[in-house]
């Protein structure tokens, strides 16, 4: 824990490293392999293009999470984020930190964390979205690795990511073979619309994967984006819209999650 915390200040340069072919072979054996991280998007900007005849027809992104929590055995909350602790993040709570689940979490080191309740787990997830944190879900071999824990197959990770200090920033940085690992949700369609102004608040510390630029005075979003939906929120004018195309999203990340984790 103490290494990683003095290697978080320059994760960018060892993301770097993994554009070498040898290193990057390395670094996906050793922390990557198996691999699957989803970014679930932001309930509050979703929009499904269909007609819903009642409230519950709504499917939305943090269904993933209640899944796998009602599904679990045991539930694992850290009394920290590593990430922010690591930056010394001023701007979002060092307190909330990683959700995990499974069987592997009984082995981890209780100086770091508890094992909580599905209804203590679902309002740390509550407190996470109320102070604006996004959710990643997945396997992450690092993890495993960093906690010292097995199997890795009984571990799944759910972080509560901020725009400024997630490790996952070093996603477009990683080579494509392990920076693809890090995925949007299925079926999203991120759309620029002519409501545009210009204004540049979308390009100024919201993207965590810097995915969003100005040009010729009209945001554009690159194939990096992975659909976290905070261009969505803070756009002024609404002309930022991520659109739900396939309503299966939700039922279609569980599945590929659930090939990897297995919860119970």
């Amino acid at each position: 824990m103490e290494l990683l915390k003095k290697t978080f200040p320059n994760i960018r340069f060892i993301a770097k490293l993994t554009r070498i072919p040898v290193l990057g072979k390395f670094f996906d054996l050793v922390m990557f392999e198996g691999d699957r991280i989803i970014y679930l998007t932001q309930d509050n900007v979703i929009q499904i293009n269909k007609e819903l005849n009642k409230e519950d027809d709504m499917v939305l992104p943090s269904q993933v999470l209640e899944y796998f929590i009602n599904k679990a055995n045991y539930h694992w909350i850290m009394n920290f984020c590593i990430c922010r602790d690591s930056m010394q993040c001023k701007d979002y709570p060092i307190s909330l930190g990683c959700l995990f689940l499974g069987e592997a979490v009984l082995g981890i080191n209780p100086q770091l964390g508890r094992l909580v309740s599905k209804d203590e787990a679902l309002d740390h997830i509550r407190k996470c979205n109320e102070a604006g944190l996004v959710h990643m879900v997945g396997r992450n071999r690092l993890d495993k690795q960093w906690l010292g824990v097995k199997p890795g197959d009984k571990l799944l990770t759910i972080c509560n990511c901020d725009p400024c200090c997630c490790l996952w920033r070093i996603a477009p940085t990683l080579v494509t073979k392990i920076g693809s690992k890090i995925q949007k949700m299925p079926g999203l369609e991120i759309i620029v619309t002519n409501k545009c102004i210009g204004c540049d608040k979308c390009t100024k510390g919201i993207c965590f994967v810097d995915a969003i630029q100005l040009i010729e005075n009209h945001a554009q979003i690159s194939n990096e984006c992975r659909g976290c939906g905070r261009c969505v929120e803070i756009c002024p004018e609404k002309a930022i819209q991520i659109i739900v195309n396939d309503t299966e999203f939700v039922s279609k990340s569980i599945k590929k999650i659930e090939k990897l984790i297995d919860v119970t």
